[in-house]
């Protein structure tokens, strides 16, 4: 069909594998904990630094912080900071996070489908 020779030209599309789709995705999303991140962000629409920590409990608070950072540099999350005391910080998905939930979606069905 279309979609399966229109697949095999994006994975073969470029010689050099630093040029392609693939790595460009894989580099957004590559690092231990950023796929959990944005399917907690996802869930949870808007989301404090607390109840993400809670809510994941095995990220340590320096690595969330690292990764929401990370997330955030490359236009995946959005940090709004309000100005009051004591300083309150919610994090949610970019509309260019949010097209990545497709993909969250694919991997969720594979790993029902093959878990045992």
């Amino acid at each position: 069909s279309n979609m399966i020779t229109k697949e095999r030209d994006c994975i073969k599309e470029v010689e050099n594998f630093e040029d392609t789709g693939f790595n460009y995705t894989l580099s957004l999303i590559n690092g231990k904990y950023k796929l959990t991140v944005l399917y907690a962000l996802y869930r949870h629409n808007v989301i404090r630094f607390n109840q993400l920590q809670k809510y994941l409990k095995m990220i340590s608070h320096k690595t969330l912080s690292n990764v929401l950072k990370e997330l955030e540099k490359d236009d995946l999350i959005i940090r709004k900071e309000y100005a009051q005391i004591p300083p309150k910080v919610e994090y949610s998905l970019s509309e260019k996070g949010k097209s990545l939930i497709p993909i969250l979606y694919s991997l969720c069905e594979w790993g029902e489908k093959h878990k045992i």
